[in-house]
């Protein structure tokens, strides 16, 4: 079979390649101890729930799910795999697992050393993740198999023509709960009729997210808001947040803010080598800018910008904001607008967001903002800062747009035996 085929030729190419490349050198020693570490760890008496996340992201969708599980059903044990490093090694030592691994690349081999190892009772893959042979194993089994917050769209290629023999792997699955109505509709038209839309179990999780939210003296400091009490907010500077934010996004607000005094600024980009942030230092010109992990709290007190320049913060530093920019629209797309929106703050965004839904929907509900470049901006931050009224309506509907969208979880464990 080609597909097969690829796969040994990927299992290749990433052996060759982890040799020049530390991220995937880390991929690739990790799914080569992954049995080992299933046979060393397995409770052989336990009964393991599957969950796998090809990264960071679809962990975070599946998380609010695996945390009602544990929660309900103590008597099972958490499986937790993932194939990429940005996901491994940043939840590595997640709690809510009993046992964390990657998922070697699935080839026929692998798939079935893997699945000898451990014998879950039930399996869930996250969003995007349709992998060929074990998801054929686990069907043989007879486990349960669940795609969850998966989405589809007419011009994958389980609905052209050529990919029609791959589609069959859909048809592995117990059940799908999906995103959206078209969805559905699209599985559907090759045949896949136990399908339910639920939501996206993103939602779900942005609400834990803020619930968790951190108290951050020093962004406190530099804002004058304080996290307890909303009402700080009105005798201060108002403050605009750029998350994960890229060079391309930097550029736009970044001149913007050079000609706006009655704004602060605390942009915490995407990436902080030192290369970007200098980068980022270049374009700001006759602003007092502070570094987090330099500073204290006296001196961001008094400062005009903060960079953070650590991970782990943003969540809860959008608290901290009058209007929030979500970055990555102007490359490979957006980040999570998400995070920002269910503080009750505006969003705005660059225009690599038709393939979100989450974007989209958000533009829909009034709480959400398209830009394409500085013109665009200029005309939404003039209109936030000249009105009010309008940018607390903005904030509001973006708040609503995400408790509105919540519930997936719920919906799917209700829909699954255990």
């Amino acid at each position: 079979m080609i597909y097969n085929i690829i796969m040994y030729a990927i299992q290749l190419g990433v052996a060759i390649y982890s040799n020049f490349n530390e991220k995937v050198r880390k991929m690739w020693q990790g799914e080569r101890i992954a049995i080992d570490v299933l046979r060393k760890n397995v409770d052989p008496d336990g009964q393991y729930i599957w969950f796998h996340a090809a990264s960071l992201g679809e962990f975070e969708q599946g998380r609010p799910l695996i945390e009602m599980i544990r929660k309900r059903y103590p008597e099972y044990k958490i499986l937790l795999t993932f194939f990429s490093p940005s996901g491994y090694e940043v939840r590595k030592d997640y709690k809510g697992a009993d046992i964390i691994t990657y998922l070697p690349i699935d080839t026929v081999t692998n798939a079935q050393k893997f699945l000898r190892a451990v014998r879950p009772v039930m399996a869930f893959f996250i969003k995007y993740e349709f992998w060929y042979n074990y998801l054929h194993i686990l069907r043989h089994r007879g486990v349960p198999v669940y795609s969850v917050s998966s989405i589809f769209r007419p011009d994958q290629v389980f609905f052209k023509w050529y990919g029609r023999e791959y589609g069959h792997v859909l048809k592995c699955f117990s059940r799908f709960f999906v995103q959206n109505e078209e969805s559905k509709t699209l599985l559907a038209s090759i045949g896949i009729k136990d399908v339910l839309v639920v939501g996206d179990t993103r939602f779900d999780r942005v609400l834990q997210i803020k619930e968790a939210g951190k108290h951050l003296p020093i962004v406190e400091s530099f804002t004058g808001f304080d996290f307890k009490s909303i009402n700080s907010k009105q005798s201060r500077r108002r403050v605009f947040v750029a998350g994960s934010s890229w060079l391309p996004d930097e550029q736009i607000f970044l001149k913007y803010f050079g000609e706006h005094d009655d704004w602060k600024l605390i942009i915490a980009p995407h990436v902080i080598d030192e290369g970007h942030l200098a980068e980022i230092r270049k374009l700001i010109t006759n602003k007092r800018v502070v570094r987090y992990t330099t500073t204290n709290e006296e001196e961001a007190k008094d400062a005009d910008v903060l960079i953070i320049d650590c991970f782990g913060l943003l969540s809860s530093i959008y608290f901290y904001c009058d209007v929030a920019y979500v970055g990555g629209g102007f490359g490979v797309g957006i980040h999570n607008v998400l995070e920002a929106a269910v503080w009750q703050r505006p969003v705005i965004f660059g225009p690599n967001n038709k393939h979100f839904a989450e974007a989209q929907g958000l533009m829909k509900s009034g709480g959400g903002f398209e830009i394409t470049g500085y013109d665009s901006f200029c005309a939404i931050m003039n209109r936030l800062s000249a009105d009010s009224d309008y940018l607390k309506e903005c904030g509001d509907k973006a708040s609503a747009f995400v408790r509105d969208k919540s519930g997936a979880t719920e919906r799917v464990i209700a829909n699954i035996k255990l």
